[in-house]
């Protein structure tokens, strides 16, 4: 009994030390967040935004946002495209140090998101926009686009726009089912072994991480982007262990986005932008910047900052 007292003074100060050092770990946890730039490959100026006359985000407003949050390029497709067409040749953009890189959005307003791919006009349209080009140079892709029914993958202009874009060296961003991409890549020339197409959200609904994995195996083009990716974060702000172990196994394959499809993801750009940082540096500090600005930069032939 008396060895236990005078143990008992000696466990409370390890036990205090242990607390010293857990709280240590967790502030060097928040400290070690990723800070270089940011390439947000998902981005959409929509005329909810700013309709070129009023909106509650003209462009002074989302610029100073991808300022302050390090985004140095974004992918800029809207609807219309207009949108990205008035980023691209703003001087202010160039002045707050944002690259844009444009691709043709195949919807001229809300009724084309479900029958663009049986909709001639809509190829018409894309061959005029890549015709006429940007401020900010060629267009360097198609879409964002939805496929709601992944059979509709099969549809005339679906199949026509996936040949084009293997042929003119496009990249595609497919906002699709997994089932959808093995469809979209078959209508390509070489069957999907040359197509480059970005995956908006690694399958929106869930898709298994396992099937992900598949799929990146069979199609080397295929790159995964996170936003609104179910399952990719877990309660302490860093990647759940299967998308961690994923994301290791195919370091030059997914990239990040802010989906700014509604006012609301907007006005939270920042945070967005913060949760990507967070979780970025959990991870070794080359997968972290190739995740965050080199796998979309090469993708895109953008410098880098």
């Amino acid at each position: 009994m008396a060895g236990f007292r005078h143990f008992w003074p000696l466990a409370l100060v390890w036990w205090a030390l242990a607390a010293i050092v857990l709280i240590a770990s967790s502030a060097l946890a928040q400290a070690a967040d990723y800070t270089g730039p940011l390439f947000d490959t998902h981005l959409h100026y929509n005329e909810e935004a700013w309709d070129g006359n009023t909106g509650p985000h003209p462009p002074a407003d989302v610029l100073a946002r991808m300022q302050s949050s390090g985004v140095r390029a974004i992918v800029a497709n809207s609807r219309p495209n207009a949108g990205s067409l008035t980023l691209a040749a703003l001087p202010q953009t160039r002045a707050a140090g944002v690259t844009v890189v444009p691709f043709v959005r195949l919807y001229r307003s809300r009724a084309d998101y479900t029958g663009w791919f049986a909709d001639d006009s809509i190829y018409d349209m894309v061959l005029a926009e890549l015709a006429r080009g940007t401020a900010a140079g060629p267009y360097r892709g198609i879409g964002e686009f939805h496929l709601y029914d992944s059979a509709n993958a099969n549809g005339p202009v679906a199949k026509k726009l996936m040949a084009l874009a293997e042929q003119r060296d496009l990249v595609v961003l497919a906002h699709v089912d997994d089932a959808a991409i093995d469809l979209l890549m078959a209508h390509t020339p070489s069957q999907g072994q040359k197509a480059r197409l970005v995956w908006a959200h690694t399958g929106i609904g869930g898709t298994p991480v396992e099937r992900v994995d598949a799929l990146m195996a069979r199609y080397p083009g295929l790159v995964g982007e996170l936003s609104y990716r179910p399952g990719l974060v877990c309660d302490d702000n860093q990647l759940c262990p299967a998308w961690r172990t994923l994301l290791l196994k195919y370091p030059t394959r997914f990239v990040i986005g802010s989906d700014t499809w509604v006012n609301q993801r907007w006005q939270h750009y920042e945070s967005l932008m913060q949760g990507y940082r967070q979780w970025l540096g959990g991870l070794p500090p080359g997968v972290a910047r190739k995740v965050a600005w080199d796998n979309a930069a090469g993708l895109l032939g953008v410098a880098r900052p």
